[in-house]
């Protein structure tokens, strides 16, 4: 299921995708209850092909790894961006997506003529757009951008456990797993807690609750 977006109504009367450079977008992250949402954009060059590119969910961690270094060091241009817990409590978790890809499709080196969108919602964006259902099953240059904007959010959940050890950020990776959701109710949110996501807010209730008792 594909559905279009474009700069000026008169483009959509286009059938064809126009000549010239085309990115693949995808995000990570809007599913856990922390940290920010990532979105990455990937121009490939079709003279340096790389293999195995698939949706980053059906790699392992080292497989996306070593592809993450292959990609940046093959494709044509590649732009990882966020939008921050901030951003997410204030517009919601689907508006900031659609700013982090945005940000990303902006921060390419090169300009694409097209940029095809994993999913069913696109950004807006001053060139021609389709989103594309399983789009990182389907479209490589898709794939690219899924795996670049995992591993980046990884890192993120692998640096801040530095900071919050309690929670286990390296292992869930932020989801509202068993022993995550047990955390927050014991610890309290972080700053990097999403407040607008129901779970950290009952924690927060909790730790105030608690704290009111004293």
């Amino acid at each position: 299921m594909r559905s279009r977006s474009f700069l000026h109504a008169e483009q959509s009367t286009l059938l064809w995708d126009p000549p010239g450079l085309q990115a693949g977008v995808d995000e990570a992250g809007r599913g856990p209850l922390a940290g920010p949402v990532v979105a990455a954009a990937v121009i490939l060059d079709e003279l340096r092909p790389i293999q195995g590119l698939a949706d980053s969910k059906k790699l392992t961690a080292a497989r996306r790894e070593k592809l993450f270094d292959e990609i940046r060091a093959k494709a044509l241009c590649c732009s990882i961006a966020e939008a921050s817990v901030e951003e997410i409590d204030r517009l919601n978790i689907l508006q900031a997506t659609l700013l982090a890809m945005r940000r990303a499709v902006e921060g390419l080196r090169l300009k694409p003529v097209k940029v095809m969108v994993d999913g069913n919602q696109l950004p807006r964006l001053d060139v021609l757009a389709e989103a594309v259902v399983k789009g990182d099953s389907l479209i490589p240059a898709i794939s690219a951008a899924s795996i670049l904007a995992k591993v980046h959010r990884d890192r993120w959940c692998q640096q801040y456990h530095q900071q919050f050890p309690a929670y286990g950020f390296d292992s869930h990776k932020g989801y509202g797993t068993a022993a995550h959701l047990a955390a927050l109710r014991e610890q309290g949110p972080c700053p990097q807690h999403r407040h607008s996501f129901a779970p950290v807010r009952e924690a927060q209730a909790l730790a105030g609750a608690r704290q009111c008792s004293l």
